[in-house]
């Protein structure tokens, strides 16, 4: 191979060697970055359009930052894959999202080039600002880079970091990664200023204000007054200056985040400002593929597909998903209740509101990345007689645990809580994890918290709850719909459990989507050991069935808890505590849960069998407590 067939991308371990290219080499790696990049998400599924949109951005960074010494702060941090490629981690990339190989998020565990493990939006500019001022304080000279997307940049926290940043005198660099897109197209005031910014006739004006003011940007002492004397003449050319100029940012920008010699060229005077600044930078979502540009919105987070004929095809799956499932029930719930609304926090497409938007526009709200906010906004909607919907991942929920408790549980209001993606998630591993909700909604007074365990569960959980006058929560994983259990789905009933098979010899509680895996369970111990296992599913963890539970552990038959969740203050805690307050025995429980450590990312069912949440596992422990019962029944006999 010669010299000029070998590939840029393979000369580089770390970013020194990428500081050793010439500028006009740049861009030849920047495509190698997206060629390789494409190959393997298309193999392995992950992070795609938002991640070719980034690597011009990326390259121009390492090329001018020295990060081994420097900060950098991943906001979101699904944005990640060409920096990981450009520090030391193109052999674990093949395996991108599987067990053994890298994170699709920056993991500190895997290199000191990421320094936060980070899945959710907002915190980059506050963590960013604790490093900074810390090393002020240490006299530090590394200088802090923060990029955020445009729209995290709409997350209250981001706000808040904006806030207190200004107040820093040293070096601090905001860039703001603008492609006019979250997942899908950003929502809001602050997204619609961007693009005033971006589409206004003054745009090349501005981009030679930015040109003009670089290049007389003085390095020492002098730079605040130089500020000061352009600052008026800036406002009056672009929007951004007027929008972060108010927060005490110097604004600069926006630049076109695909031209790497003016990116790098400006880069190297901002990393010598010694006051808090932001670079808006303006990036094409998908860049260098042409179906990922074309619907961005698809080839956010796509799975493994095949490319025929320039087009990406997925391969056909016969079975229902969760999402998709809620998806037709809400919109089936919506065409009988016209007091149903629907509310999302930027992700339409990933909690399955495409088809309520589509039938119902009226009626649908995205308030971008701000779950806080969407809470309260849904409180108020119920206080004026509206039926709020908010489909939320479980993993962001926790960003407005206050507003459930203070808006929604503190007024009684009968708002409707749908979280995907509860328990193990599968390849976006620990920063996604669903494993918290049960702990943190249980403790809430008023709150009614449910669980289905297959498609018609799941619609009469949601007509339940939306014929109520309180608050109620509604859990489901990111997989397949199981096949419907057998019989007739009663209707739901608070506080009342699901029998949905008798066994003499023991029995699996369940909470939900488990209840599957414990009827396979329940055959392989029929099987293998002529063991007769019922199989209940709760409904509910709040109220619990009391009767059922009480009934259950009154009979000291093996009795084995299931829940995808944490088991810390999850389901099977609900359980002994009802067991601990009623006086009962309870030494015939057994609690499944998620272990108290994080599970890394892998399929979900590598991780359900890691955490001991498999049929196997399940049969395994119920086996085992019979077996003891039994010896210790002989032993008494004798």
């Amino acid at each position: 191979m010669s010299d000029s067939d070998k590939k840029l991308l393979d000369t580089i371990t770390t970013p020194h060697q990428l500081r050793r290219l010439a500028p006009d080499e740049l861009h030849r790696l920047a495509e190698e970055l997206r060629e390789k990049i494409i190959d393997v998400v298309s193999r392995r599924g992950g992070h795609l359009a938002s991640n070719l949109g980034v690597t011009d951005l990326t390259v121009a960074l390492h090329y001018v930052f020295d990060f081994s010494h420097d900060r950098l702060l991943w906001d979101v941090g699904h944005q990640c894959y060409a920096h990981k490629l450009l520090t030391g981690r193109q052999e674990a990339f093949e395996h991108l999202r599987q067990s053994g190989g890298v994170s699709g998020f920056p993991a500190p565990s895997e290199s000191p080039y990421d320094l936060f493990a980070t899945g959710h939006a907002g915190s980059a500019i506050s963590t960013a600002v604790g490093m900074a001022t810390a090393d002020q304080a240490s006299g530090s000279d590394a200088k802090v880079v923060a990029i955020v997307g445009d729209a995290s940049i709409v997350n209250g926290m981001s706000v808040e970091g904006l806030n207190n940043a200004a107040m820093l005198r040293r070096q601090f660099l905001v860039v703001l990664n603008d492609n006019s897109m979250a997942i899908d197209r950003t929502r809001g005031a602050l997204a619609h200023a961007l693009d005033r910014v971006r589409m206004t006739d003054t745009y090349s004006d501005a981009k030679r204000s930015t040109e003009h003011m670089l290049q007389h940007l003085p390095l020492g002492g002098e730079i605040a007054e130089t500020l000061r004397h352009i600052k008026e003449g800036l406002r009056t050319t672009i929007h951004g200056g007027q929008m972060f100029g108010a927060l005490g940012f110097r604004y600069f920008g926006p630049i076109d985040g695909h031209d790497m010699h003016d990116m790098i060229r400006i880069l190297r005077r901002l990393a010598n400002v010694n006051r808090p600044a932001i670079l808006h930078v303006h990036t094409q979502k998908g860049r260098g593929c042409q179906y990922a540009v074309e619907d961005p919105c698809q080839f956010h987070s796509p799975s493994a597909y095949e490319v025929q004929g320039g087009k990406a095809v997925f391969p056909t799956k016969d079975r229902t998903t969760w999402t998709q499932a809620f998806s037709r029930a809400l919109v089936d719930q919506a065409g009988e209740d016209e007091r149903i609304v629907a509310i999302t926090a930027a992700m339409p497409d990933g909690t399955g509101l495409v088809e309520f938007r589509k039938a119902y526009e009226e009626r649908y709200f995205d308030v971008g990345i701000c779950e806080s906010h969407a809470i309260a906004m849904a409180a108020g909607m119920a206080k004026t007689g509206v039926r709020p919907v908010v489909a939320i991942y479980s993993t962001f929920m926790q960003r407005a645990f206050d507003q459930i408790f203070q808006e929604v549980c503190l007024q009684k209001l009968p708002i409707l809580l749908c979280m995907d993606r509860a328990g193990l998630v599968g390849s976006d591993g620990a920063v996604h994890h669903g494993s918290l909700d049960i702990a943190y909604l249980r403790s809430l007074p008023g709150m009614v918290l449910m669980a289905p365990a297959d498609e018609p569960e799941l619609r009469a959980a949601m007509r339940f709850a939306c014929a109520r006058d309180f608050p109620c929560a509604i859990r489901y994983p990111r997989d397949e719909v199981p096949d419907d259990l057998p019989g007739e789905c009663p209707p739901f009933e608070i506080g009342l459990a699901r029998t949905v098979r008798q066994g003499a010899d023991g029995t699996f509680l369940c909470y939900g989507a488990m209840t599957a895996t414990a009827m396979v369970a329940g055959d392989i111990l029929q099987r293998e050991n002529s063991l007769d296992i019922g199989v209940v599913n709760a409904r509910f963890a709040k109220p619990l069935d009391v009767t059922c539970v009480t009934k259950l552990i009154r009979s000291e038959k093996p009795l084995v808890t299931c829940e995808d969740h944490a088991a810390a203050g999850g389901f099977g805690s609900a359980v002994m505590e009802l067991a601990s307050a009623r006086g009962l025995d309870g030494s015939n429980v057994r609690i499944l849960g998620i272990p108290d450590r994080l599970i890394a990312h892998a399929s979900r069912s590598e991780q359900l069998r890691e955490a001991g949440l498999d049929a196997a596992n399940l049969a395994a422990t119920m086996r085992d407590m019979v077996l003891r019962k039994s010896r210790t029944a002989t032993r008494k006999a004798r």
